[in-house]
């Protein structure tokens, strides 16, 4: 799929070629370099004089709605501002959590969602989440969602701290998750009470008006028919 030679790196699958060394590149050659060969979103996070953590470059194939080139030179709080409790003790480990990352350190999360309109990976405006007032207002006017259009999707992300700038590089790789297979293997009933479980504000900013009650209940249905059917 790859090769070296001569000073110049071969993508074989889409025919790309870049310079093994990044000397002579600019900032958006090295960034498109990173698009067209793995299939993660990469964020870079720059300290400034005050050790805030800004956005300073990012390649996002696969956004999700929370950043866009408008929030470039944003701080880690402004970005996470739609969040539901992340302002306060949350905010103040994450910022003091960064500040102590050293080059070699490495740590990952995962985030998940539920998106109902289909399989685009590419969701730049609103993704799955930002839900607004008029949104949730308007979601008791929408038609019965589609289980065939309808996904788990989830995020790994990774955290590691580069070693000149001490910036903070932020991949997430994107998965998506058929809900018709998830029924299928069993797991239904588990998601359904995932979502359920979520507090009230946070389901509001997971879009859970959209879809919440519509998708729960279909969840369970065969697995509640079965447990009765046992018990009888």
């Amino acid at each position: 799929m790859f090769s070296v030679k001569k000073g110049v790196f071969r993508n074989h699958t889409t025919g790309a070629e870049f310079p093994t060394s990044s000397v002579k590149m600019s900032t958006a050659a090295m960034l498109e370099a990173l698009a067209e060969t793995v299939e993660e979103d990469f964020y870079f996070m720059c300290p400034d004089d005050d050790r805030d953590f800004r956005l300073q470059a990012y390649n996002a194939t696969f956004p999700q709605g929370l950043l866009s080139s408008s929030r470039l030179g944003w701080s880690v709080r402004q970005i996470h501002q739609p969040v539901p409790t992340y302002e306060g003790r949350l905010a103040n480990g994450v910022d003091k959590y960064f500040r102590r990352m050293q080059p070699g350190d490495f740590v990952a999360r995962l985030n998940w969602s539920i998106q109902s309109d289909g399989d685009n990976l590419f969701c730049p405006v609103s993704g799955n989440t930002l839900m607004t007032k008029e949104t949730e207002e308007s979601a008791v006017q929408r038609s019965e969602i589609n289980f065939y259009e309808t996904y788990l999707r989830c995020e790994h992300h990774t955290l590691t701290c580069l070693p000149k700038t001490k910036a903070i590089m932020f991949c997430v790789r994107s998965y998506l998750y058929p809900m018709m297979d998830i029924k299928k293997e069993g797991n239904g009933p588990a998601l359904a009470d995932a979502c359920d479980s979520m507090p009230e504000k946070f389901g509001v900013y997971k879009r859970r008006t959209l879809w919440g009650e519509q998708l729960c209940t279909w969840l369970r249905e065969d697995h509640s028919i079965n447990d009765k059917s046992k018990k009888d």
